[in-house]
């Protein structure tokens, strides 16, 4: 055991619709302070009903040298940010980031939509690529975020890209845990970032799976869990985290954020849409296995929990099932939307805050658990004053593809 590589955060940066840092944001989820605003320039799309959206505020783009912006749409941009920060808080030095013991693993559900919304737009009118720019398909490129990263930081390690919807950040952090337990890296930058565009809105509103009973309030949406529940809301933004192996990180004094104990991602392989509660349990299993623990052992749940009725169903059994009502559980879109690709970072990052805080955030705009779903110990109404050391963050994507982190402080 003594021989066993150990993974550690030194770092973590953030944009989100509820604060830029780490403080910001866990004093969002102390004061329960809503980021979902109404999206009146939605107005203008035809036959879209959902008017919500949880959206960044402060960000400066011009931290990032124009050298490396002009291969970058919003979604590079926040998640560039959000590396910036994690990079300088972890104190690693300019040479050993650019040196080939430091990787990139970090993805998002797409790239640019409002970049490939203008390249496409033009040639539709146009039925032309006259004057477009050669740099746009850098910016709506899959793998926008990891490779921009990876140059603005020179990295020379590992680059993996996950672009696996709503679990694109936490595969982020995921992989990158993988590749240090492998020995194949000593750090790596991961996480997840999206960016806000009215597409994002549109499928989820063309699969009747979006929030638009609350346009008017936008603070009441969305609500997992929830019995009044309508659907998702979503929202951007990006988290990142310096994943260190953890004797390196000791060795030159970091601060340490967390400990990753365990990982686990699999597949429904049922279908691309419907959830499965046997899929999401298997995922939560892989991680206290990875990390040789027995369920009794968490001290806290971060659900995915997206507020549709299918999704939270399942969530729900899934969590009763491998941990039954022992565990207490939150879930914290209800402050920020779903973020999709950012989520899975955003949301590993709540979790440490919480547990470095000494609380545990109720799930906003929960009133009424919905009969259907399971009776897990939900985390409602006010702020629980709770020491835990050790908590698990649990996200999914469509294509049945499930993950689970589990972190100690």
């Amino acid at each position: 055991m003594s021989n066993e590589i150990r993974v550690v955060v030194t770092g973590i940066g953030l944009r989100t619709p509820i604060g830029n840092s780490m403080e910001e944001l866990g004093e969002s989820l102390l004061k329960g302070r809503s980021g979902i605003v109404r999206m009146d320039e939605w107005e203008s799309i035809g036959n879209l009903k959902t008017r919500v959206g949880g959206v960044c505020h402060g960000i400066d783009e011009s931290e990032i040298p124009h050298r490396y912006r002009r291969t970058m749409g919003r979604v590079s941009i926040l998640a560039a940010l959000a590396a910036k920060d994690a990079v300088a808080e972890s104190g690693l030095d300019e040479d050993f980031i650019a040196s080939p013991d430091c990787g990139v693993s970090f993805g998002s559900t797409a790239g640019s939509t409002t970049t490939m919304e203008t390249f496409m737009g033009k040639i539709a009118r146009t039925n032309s690529i006259k004057g477009l720019p050669s740099s746009a398909y850098l910016q709506f490129m899959s793998h926008t975020c990891a490779a921009n990263i990876s140059m603005m930081f020179h990295t020379k390690g590992p680059v993996v890209s996950t672009c696996a919807a709503c679990v694109s950040g936490s595969q982020g952090i995921g992989y990158g845990y993988e590749q240090i337990k492998a020995g194949k890296a000593t750090a790596m930058i991961c996480g997840g970032a999206e960016e806000m565009h009215f597409m994002n809105a549109a499928i989820f509103d063309i699969m009747r799976a979006s929030s638009t009973k609350y346009n008017d309030t936008p603070h009441a949406t969305p609500r997992p869990f929830d019995v009044n529940r309508d659907g998702l809301v979503v929202g951007e933004g990006a988290g990142c985290f310096i994943l260190e192996e953890a004797q390196h990180a000791r060795k030159r004094g970091a601060r340490i954020w967390a400990e990753v104990l365990g990982y686990g991602t699999n597949c429904d392989g049922m279908h691309l849409t419907n959830p499965s509660a046997e899929g999401m349990a298997g995922a939560m299993r892989a991680a206290l296995k990875d990390a040789g623990l027995a369920p009794d052992a968490i001290g806290h749940i971060n659900a995915h929990a997206t507020a549709t009725i299918a999704g939270d169903i399942a969530e729900s059994k899934a969590t009763w099932d491998v941990f039954k009502d022992r565990v207490p559980v939150s879930a914290l879109k209800g402050l920020m939307g779903h973020t999709l690709g950012a989520c899975g970072a955003i949301e590993s990052a709540a979790t440490i805050i919480m547990m470095h805080k000494g609380f545990l955030a109720p799930t906003k705009n929960l009133e009424e658990p919905d009969p259907k779903t399971a009776p897990i110990q939900h985390i409602m109404g006010e702020v629980r004053d709770q020491k835990v050391n050790i908590a698990m963050n649990n996200n999914f994507a469509f294509g049945g593809i499930n993950t689970s982190l589990i972190f100690k402080v």
